[in-house]
């Protein structure tokens, strides 16, 4: 026998996960915080919503940039183009 949803969503809270997590539906584990933090930035009005996520692009953009340059130094190739 399957939980009725309000017993699945007190699951999922106390556990913080979702529900599509706790379904099996995703194996991406969304924290609760950052799905708050969402909903509040959807809330905001166009322009202020419009700033935060550039910021939040370049950042992200950034850390990927780091990530690729941190793993292109650790690997040693000899593509000719390089000396």
């Amino acid at each position: 026998m399957l939980p009725s949803i309000e017993v699945a969503v007190k699951i999922a809270n106390a556990l913080y996960v979702s529900l599509n997590y706790l379904a099996g539906n995703t194996d991406q584990l969304l924290e609760k915080n950052i799905v708050k933090n969402i909903s509040d930035i959807q809330q905001l009005p166009q322009d202020d919503k419009a700033h935060l996520l550039a910021l939040m692009d370049a950042f992200l953009r950034d850390h990927k940039a780091k990530k690729a340059y941190a793993h292109y130094k650790q690997k040693p190739h000899h593509c000719g183009s390089c000396l």
